[in-house]
Parts: structure tokens; sequence; C-alpha cells
């Protein structure tokens, strides 16, 4: 009895003293404090930035800045070529990545293999490297563009001599195997970039559509496509679509595999085809940035504000589409 009594004190010094509510209150609000100054400084220094970028435009941002094209001339120099190739590069990145993204997202989610056991491990194997290929720098894709894309792998021929071209360079069909340094090699190689954030976008959207909707369809006798095409990707497409505009957000920004397939940053002319040479907007701006004259930093500037109003756009457009076709499931 006795050594029960003296392990009772014993323990409870071991536990500690419980925290008066006092200094419960007190540190509960010391954390709130803490958390307030951090969002608050990490504004601070948001708006700042944007307020330096904003005010270094005077004199270059206008609405001709829009329409004009790179000069050697700072005053003369505008970003219509680079807003034309972005344009462009992002709807051919488009038409692969988004097909491509969702059917790999509908293909992991709606039909798992339940049986067999090699299927079950080339399902995981799949899964695995999509989760390990989203967190891979963008300048690796870069060069697997640049391997793939615009060399062939060096077995079907080369940019200089291609194994086979269809129309003349002048046309608008004009095509060549391999592509070059074109716009269709820019966009395909930023489909690698963003296609991870697809399918895994797509997957969680996918996976936020209760079963019991899958359940009905099936109990009522639809066919497993029938279910996937008319329950889960309708319940699943405001997920999807926002997904996919963040992804393609992201893809209009990059800038170091684009300067790894496109080569070249002073272009004047707009692309006529999907073979023709470009440049994006971020590569613009690093060319006006590395610039030694003061002035090209001003329009360097002037490109950065045009770029994050696009990006801005993109962003509100995905809450916009998120809101307008948001139903809640019952």
């Amino acid at each position: 009895m006795s050594s029960a009594a003296g392990a009772l004190p014993k323990a409870r010094r071991l536990a500690g003293r419980p925290v008066s509510t006092s200094r419960r209150i007190l540190l509960e609000r010391a954390f709130v404090i803490f958390c307030v100054l951090s969002a608050t400084a990490s504004v601070a220094i948001l708006a700042l930035l944007l307020g330096s970028i904003v005010f270094q435009t005077q004199g270059y941002l206008d609405a001709s800045f829009l329409k004009k094209v790179p000069s050697r001339f700072p005053h003369k120099a505008g970003m219509w070529p680079a807003i034309v190739g972005s344009v462009a590069v992002c709807v051919s990145c488009a038409m692969f990545a988004l097909p491509i993204g969702i059917g790999t997202a509908v293909f992991l989610e709606e039909y798992r293999p339940t049986k067999s056991r090699w299927m079950k491990r080339l399902h995981s194997f799949v899964q695995l490297n999509i989760s390990n290929l989203a967190g891979v720098p963008s300048i690796v894709y870069g060069i697997i563009g640049l391997t793939a894309f615009v060399e062939g792998f060096g077995i079907v021929g080369s940019a200089q001599d291609p194994l086979l071209t269809i129309g003349s360079e002048s046309s608008w069909y004009f095509f060549r195997l391999p592509f070059g340094r074109g716009v269709l090699a820019g966009g395909l190689t930023l489909m690698l970039v963003i296609l991870p954030i697809v399918i895994i976008s797509a997957q969680e959207a996918l996976r936020a559509v209760p079963d019991s909707l899958r359940h009905a369809a099936l109990g009522l006798g639809a066919t497993r496509w029938q279910m996937v095409s008319q329950v889960s990707l309708p319940s699943a497409i405001p997920g999807i679509m926002t997904g996919s505009i963040l992804a393609m957000s992201r893809a209009i920004g990059e800038a170091a595999p684009m300067l790894v397939i496109s080569g070249a940053v002073y272009i004047t002319f707009l692309p006529r085809n999907v073979m023709e040479s470009f440049t994006v907007m971020p590569l613009q701006i690093y060319e006006w940035a590395k610039l030694p004259q003061k002035e090209f930093h001003h329009v360097a500037a002037a490109g950065i504000v045009v770029l994050l109003v696009v990006l801005l756009a993109f962003n509100a457009f995905a809450v916009f589409i998120r809101q307008k076709f948001h139903k809640p499931l019952s």
C-alpha cells in the first residue's frame, strides 16, 4: 500500500504541472498575433515588390506597348510577337495535355484493377511515377523536349534535314518531322511540364465524387463507361477545369524549358505555322532584363506587369469556373 501511495506523487511530478487557464489564453493570443504579423509581412512584401515594378513602368506601359514588336530602341519596343507566341504555344499545349491528362486520370481512378495482381502492380507503378514527375524541375523537361521533339532522338532525321516535309515554310499547314524549334515542339514540351499536374488535379476531382452515385448508376444497369461519362465526369468537371486552368497558368509563365526549345529570344515576326520559330512573354522579359541599358529594365518591368495580368486573369477565370459550375452533391 505504501509503495503505491508513493508512486502517485512521483507520477504527478513526472507529468509536470498543468498549464493555468490564463497562461493558455496568453499563449493562444501570442500565436494568433504571430500568424497575423506573418501574413501581414508577406502581403506587405508582395505589395512593395509589385509597387516597385509598377513604378518602373512609367512611360513604357500603354496600349501601344501590346501592339509593338521588339526593338533596339526602348521606347519603340513591344510585346506583340511574344503575346501571340505564348497564346500559340499554350493552345498547342492544351490540345495535347488536357485530353491525355484527363483520360489518364479516368483510367487510374475509374478503372482500378481489382483481381489481377500484375495489373495492380502496374497501376501502382504508374501512380507512383506520376507523383514523382510532378516534382521534376522544368528545365529537365526542356532537355527532354529538345531531344524528343526538336531532334527526334536523332533517328528520324534532324531539324536541318527532316525525314518528312509537308507543304512549304511559308504556308500555314507546313509540317516536318522532326518538329524543329517551332511552336509545336514548345507546346509538347509544356505538355510534359503540366501533364502530372493535370492528372493529379483530375484524380482529386474524381475522388471527390461520392461512390453512392457510381453505385446507383451501376445498380440501374449502366455500363462502366456510361457511369463514367454520364455521372462521374460531369460531377467532376468543375474541379477538373479549375486544375487544368491553373496548370495552363503555370505553363504560360515557364521560361526555362522555352529557352531550351526556342533558342532565339529576339523575334519580331509572328509564327505563320506550328513549325515556325517563336518567342514567349517570359523569354522576352528575360531578354530585356539582361540588357545593360537601364531603359530596357523599365521595358522589362512593363512586360512583367502584362504577364502578371494574364496570370491573374487565368486564376480569376479558374475561380469563376469553380463557382459557376459547382453543384452540391447529395
